[in-house]
């Protein structure tokens, strides 16, 4: 078990004995083999590593975007995958929120309609949708870009507004997959400092994938897939 013991806490997520099994051309290819995590509320938990070892598929069944083959994710102590698909949904837009590389932004819209979009989804009011989004675009540093297309933002603005997209419901857990990788180093810099920041500011906990060095030292723990496992990256 892969486990941070200076917590009292129980863990806020539980890994137990994750499976992850894809056919490629007729061929069965375990990525997570018997992969077992603690991750613990309010903590930073970067996951690194060398392409194709299963990062991202680790991510996506942390955020219930894929269901494993095997094994059991616990949030708060409730086996998630026992949910059909459409509680399995609600729980995913309530409790998660995703940062992705590329930000899959609607280029139509302007910053403040990209953010209310999950809560619209969420069924909450729109006046209330507003309120929601610009009090996290604020929070995020785009006062000044509320009615702009996003189209016509820098990468780093569009990066913020995907990370102010992603905590508008303001959710338990932030997964973010190579945040800063499409980023130049000044803008990389700036969205890992905001990323560092709301999660003090919020008590977020979050996971994330990143090739980026830097970035990883700057979080609390670190660990890298080893055989289909979690293994514990020293501090260094």
């Amino acid at each position: 078990m892969v486990q941070q013991n200076a917590h009292s806490a129980p863990p806020k997520i539980l890994v137990e004995g994750l499976v992850k099994t894809f056919v490629s051309n007729g061929n069965q290819v375990e990525v997570l083999t018997g992969l077992d995590l603690e991750i613990f509320a309010g903590e930073t938990l970067a996951v690194v590593g060398a392409s194709g070892v299963g990062k991202s598929t680790l991510l996506h069944i942390l955020g219930t975007l894929e269901r494993p083959t095997a094994g059991r994710l616990l949030w708060d102590g409730e086996d998630v995958f026992a949910l059909d698909d459409r509680r399995l949904a609600a729980f995913r837009n309530r409790r998660i929120g995703f940062v992705f590389q590329f930000h899959y932004l609607l280029p139509e819209f302007n910053a403040l309609e990209n953010v209310m979009m999950p809560a619209l989804i969420a069924r909450v009011p729109p006046s209330r949708a507003r309120e929601l989004a610009e009090a996290i675009l604020v929070q995020v540093g785009l006062a000044e870009r509320l009615s702009h297309r996003v189209s016509t933002l820098s990468g780093g603005e569009q990066q913020r507004v995907a990370v102010a997209r992603a905590l508008v419901l303001e959710p338990d857990m932030l997964l973010a997959d190579e945040p800063t990788g499409n980023l130049d180093p000044k803008s990389g810099a700036q969205v890992q400092e905001m990323l560092l920041g709301l999660n003090r500011a919020r008590g977020l906990t979050s996971v994330i994938v990143t090739h980026n060095l830097e970035l990883a030292r700057s979080l609390d723990r670190s660990i890298t897939l080893v055989d289909g496992k979690a293994v514990i990256l020293p501090r260094v």
